[in-house]
């Protein structure tokens, strides 16, 4: 049903792409302007809806710069929030809003990282605001390149390498018929491109994509599974005591299937599964369906995502009697020394 719908709005691609190319040459003309605040900014996104690895790549990005002693935030539009407009999340300490209220991204990467952070759809407006509540001087946009209101000293282009090397004409084209939010001559914008292998051991660019390519610095990452965490006791497992598990697999995630596919390769039986729609707001239908999933399967376990977690965490007491745990992972830069000096020498502050 979904393909003959991608199928049916495939007409519609070049007046989407037309508003794209007028948007985009506004910009390169000076006719919309960026507007600067008084912080050093690092974009971070991608060209495709969802799946690339945007919120892996922030906090990889904000632990880099943690370490190397800078006073860096996050900023986000909070995407699928049950609120508007401008909320301080942390101020680095504290947490001031639930996941409903801020977005499930945010809310995971200012829990991992503590530094401070803040959504608004008005990422100008957000900085500045984010900037007069913290003690910050650098700002890390979550999901911003194609919101160019706002000056990047730094921009970061996150390309999932399964989609690079999709032949599948659906996915690769623009919307709403495929993935892309934009053609791939957009790659031009990019200061540096991260390809993301997640769980993958890694393959070339294609060759029909790599004039896209030419010239940009490009660092190869992937993701590192660090182990099974428990959602209620916040107890830390290894991945090898789930093998030969039946677990039920509960994802509210754009793609799955590199996770799935983690699992399989190290045993983890995940036949049975749940797949719902990219930042599931799950509501009792959707536990209550669970549960009566997890009992029919008979299944040991139900495994999630992180993502996922930060909100099914809330509904601890309907799940007192089932074990529930995400997969921690964490992203792996191919040559880690090389990517934070690129950074540090982009932005100046390599000393």
């Amino acid at each position: 049903m979904i393909k003959f719908l991608k199928i049916i709005l495939f007409p519609i691609i070049p007046a989407y792409a037309f508003g794209v190319a007028i948007r985009n040459w506004l910009f390169e003309k000076k006719i919309f302007k960026e507007k600067k605040v008084a912080a050093l900014i690092i974009s971070v996104g991608n060209l495709t809806i969802g799946g690339s690895g945007k919120t892996p790549m922030v906090i990889y990005l904000l632990d880099l710069l943690k370490k190397c002693g800078i006073n860096a935030g996050v900023l986000s539009r909070g995407y699928g929030r049950k609120s508007k407009g401008y909320k301080l999340v942390s101020d680095g300490k504290d947490i001031f809003t639930t996941v409903d209220q801020c977005g499930d991204e945010i809310f995971q990467t200012v829990s991992e990282c503590h530094i401070p952070g803040a959504v608004c759809e008005n990422r100008v407006k957000g900085a500045e605001k984010l900037l007069k509540e913290t003690n910050i001087n650098v700002i890390v946009l979550d999901d911003a390149y194609q919101h160019r209101w706002i000056y990047r000293d730094l921009n970061i282009l996150v390309c999932e390498e399964k989609f690079l090397l999709s032949r599948n004409f659906l996915v690769k084209n623009l919307f709403p018929t495929g993935n892309l939010r934009e053609p791939f001559t957009s790659v031009k914008r990019a200061d540096v491109v991260i390809v993301n292998r997640k769980f993958s051991t890694g393959k070339e660019i294609p060759v029909k994509l790599k004039k896209y390519f030419e010239g940009k610095t490009i660092f190869k990452a992937n993701y590192s599974a660090v182990g099974f965490v428990d959602i209620k006791r916040k107890m830390d497992h290894q991945i090898e005591e789930f093998k030969g598990q039946k677990s039920l697999l509960v994802s509210g995630i754009a793609d799955p299937s590199s996770l799935i596919k983690f699992l399989d390769q190290n045993g983890v039986n995940t036949d049975n599964r749940m797949i719902f729609v990219d930042h599931k707001n799950y509501s009792n239908k959707e536990i209550q369906s669970i549960r009566k999933k997890f009992y029919n399967t008979n299944s040991h376990s139900v495994i999630t995502t992180q993502k996922d977690a930060v909100k099914l965490v809330s509904f601890s007491k309907e799940f007192d009697d089932i074990d529930i745990f995400y997969l921690k992972i964490k992203m792996v830069m191919s040559d880690e020394d090389l990517f934070i000096n690129f950074i540090l020498d982009k932005l100046n502050l390599n000393q």
